[in-house]
């Protein structure tokens, strides 16, 4: 390894874009695969990786919804909870916020609403004492009013203890018709005291990302890399500071960029917003967010300076309580260049 290699690994980080069903490794899938049957899964490794080649996004959206139909009982989202802390512990990352989508468990998959909850509180409590996990409760944007009530109805009625966050993702052309239903449950999650960190300007316009900001009071973006085309919106991003989440690895596969020496991550800190790095989907994506630091620095060429800055932002940007924050940068600046 090189010296950044090393530099990387040893880097204190947080992770606050992650899916929970896009976070299994291959090895969890295909377990899950060959336990459940009547699926289009491969239950063949080599085959499975080719299955993860994504033509576009909603290729990968199909796909991801394939994946998502193995998780059939309450232990298997527990399964999965905890596979993914410890990928991320490995990784010398201290706090996840862990997007899950309650509506493809409880309505497409029949779990019971407390099942699923006591599975999400269970898993947290098994992986303290290696990571701090907090959940994102996430719309799938594709099922629009139904999907809307559906999550914001589980989020209040029912929420696991470690719920911070509530999101909505998919397909972000999908909400067309929608836009009231799914603001309505952003306002309920808000009055609750939930934050707000949509998907938005991933494979849509700024439009999506001003109705992120105005229509549900984005605290946080998910994505948000077609900013770069409104000036306006950039420099509002740039006055506000909102943060964005950004998963390069992701946007390269599924076709959102044309690779990653032509993402904009760099250009968006040149003009002064607010970035934070994170890997989304890894298993399906063939990353970590060890990997996308390494992607940033050797493929785009961060020094090391540069990486912890982004490593701060990331727990500055999280819902951590303060002295939590104080703490973890403290162990950033510890292994930082002075």
């Amino acid at each position: 390894m090189t010296a950044l290699d090393e530099f990387i690994d040893a880097l204190p980080k947080v992770e606050l874009h992650v899916h929970l069903v896009g976070s299994a490794s291959l090895p969890t899938v295909l377990e899950l695969a060959r336990r459940h049957t009547g699926h289009a899964v491969p239950t063949d490794e080599e085959a499975l990786r080719k299955f993860y080649e994504f033509r576009d996004f909603p290729h990968f959206a199909e796909i991801y919804f394939a994946v998502n139909g193995l998780v059939r009982e309450p232990e298997d989202v527990a399964a999965l909870v905890v596979g993914a802390a410890n990928d991320l512990a490995a990784q010398n990352v201290r706090y996840v916020e862990l997007t899950v989508t309650p509506f493809s468990h409880v309505v497409a998959m029949g779990m019971p609403v407390r099942a699923v909850t006591e599975a999400l509180d269970i898993a947290a409590r098994q992986v303290a004492d290696r990571i701090q996990v907090a959940y994102v409760f996430d719309i799938p944007g594709e099922f629009g009013a139904e999907a809307a009530r559906a999550t914001i109805d589980h989020a209040l009625s029912r929420p696991p203890e470690n719920l911070v966050g509530f999101g909505i993702g998919g397909i972000e052309q999908d909400r067309a018709g929608h836009e009231e239903a799914i603001r309505d449950a952003f306002r309920a999650a808000k009055a609750a005291g939930l934050h707000s960190v949509p998907h938005a300007g991933e494979m849509s316009g700024p439009e999506t990302i001003w109705e992120a900001i105005r229509g549900l009071g984005a605290e946080r973006i998910g994505h948000g890399i077609r900013c770069v085309e409104d000036p306006e919106l950039m420099a509002y991003l740039r006055e506000t500071q909102i943060p964005l989440e950004i998963c390069p690895t992701s946007n390269v596969c599924t076709r959102q960029v044309p690779d990653i020496a032509a993402h904009p991550l760099p250009h968006l800190l040149e003009e002064g917003l607010y970035v934070t790095l994170n890997s989304d989907d890894p298993p399906m994506f063939g990353t970590t967010l060890t990997g996308e630091y390494r992607t940033v620095g050797h493929d785009l060429g961060f020094a090391p300076d540069r990486l912890a800055d982004l490593a701060r932002n990331g727990v500055r940007a999280s819902f951590l309580p303060e002295e939590r924050k104080t703490a973890i940068l403290g162990e950033i600046d510890a292994v930082s260049p002075r």
